[in-house]
C-alpha cells in the first residue's frame, strides 16, 4: 500500500507489474524529451525577430518532422508490445482460484482443492480494529503462496465486475456468462489490497479485495485448518 498523499505507483510485487512501473517510466522519459523540445522552439519562434523572404519551403525539415515522430513511435511501441506478450504468456500453474463477482462481494473457488471455498465480505467501520484500512479490510482474505504461479479465473454472478489489485498489476474484468483467465506471480509476503474497478450499483465502493501472501509451508497449514 502507498503511503498517504503519494503520487507515485503502488511497490510492485510481481515481475509483471515491475516491468509495467519500466514502461511507465520510459514513456514518461520520452515525453518530457519531445516537451521540451518542441517548448525550446516554439518558444524560440516567438521571441527571435529573424525572417527569410527567399524561403518558400523547407523539405528538408519536413522530411525531418516526418521520421522522427514515426521513430520516437517504435520506441514506444516496441516495448509495449513485448510486455503485452508477457502478460499474455501461457505457463503451468501451481493452481487455480476462480473468483466470481457478486453484488456486492467476491467469492472463492479453489479448484484444485475439493470443497474449498468462500465469501469474502467488506468489514463494516463499526468493526474494524487498529490497523485495518477502512473500505478495504475483508472478513475472508484470498490467501496464496509466494514464489507460486496462480492462475485466476474470473466470472461473475450478475453485472460486469472488475478484479484489480494494483500492487500485482493484475486488472481483470468479470462478466456473467463468460470465463476470463489472469495470472500472476507474488514475489514478496503480505497482504495486497484492491478493489472494484467497473462501477456495478449502489455498493460498488464496498467490495474490496484483500490478498495475503504467504510462503508454501504456512500455506500448507491454512489448507489443513
Amino acid at each position: 500500500m502507498p503511503y498517504w498523499g503519494q503520487l507515485l505507483l503502488q511497490d510492485p510485487v510481481t515481475p509483471v507489474m515491475v516491468q509495467l512501473i519500466q514502461l511507465h517510466d520510459h514513456v514518461l522519459m520520452i515525453l518530457a524529451l519531445v516537451v521540451t523540445i518542441i517548448t525550446y522552439t516554439m518558444t524560440s519562434l516567438i521571441i527571435n525577430k529573424y525572417t527569410n523572404r527567399f524561403i518558400y519551403e523547407a523539405q528538408e525539415i519536413e522530411t525531418i518532422w516526418t521520421i522522427l515522430p514515426a521513430i520516437i513511435l517504435i520506441f514506444l511501441a516496441l516495448p509495449s508490445i513485448r510486455l503485452l506478450y508477457i502478460m499474455d504468456e501461457s505457463f503451468n500453474p501451481y493452481m487455480t482460484i476462480k473468483s466470481i463477482g457478486h453484488q456486492w462481494y467476491w467469492s472463492y473457488e479453489y479448484s484444485d482443492f475439493e470443497g474449498l471455498e468462500f465469501d469474502s465480505y467488506m468489514v463494516p467501520t463499526d468493526q474494524l480494529t487498529s490497523g485495518d484500512y477502512r473500505l478495504l479490510e475483508v472478513d475472508n482474505r484470498l490467501v496464496i503462496p509466494v514464489n507460486m504461479p496462480i492462475r485466476l479465473m474470473l466470472t461473475s454472478s450478475d453485472v460486469i465486475h472488475s478484479w484489480a489489485v494494483p500492487s500485482l498489476g493484475v486488472k481483470m474484468d468479470a462478466i456473467p456468462g463468460r470465463l476470463n483467465q489472469t495470472s500472476f506471480t507474488v514475489l514478496l509476503p503480505g497482504v495486497y489490497y484492491g478493489q472494484c474497478s467497473e462501477i456495478c450499483g449502489v455498493n460498488h465502493s464496498f467490495m474490496p479485495i484483500a490478498m495475503e501472501a504467504i510462503n508454501l509451508k504456512d500455506f500448507i497449514s491454512w489448507l489443513k485448518s
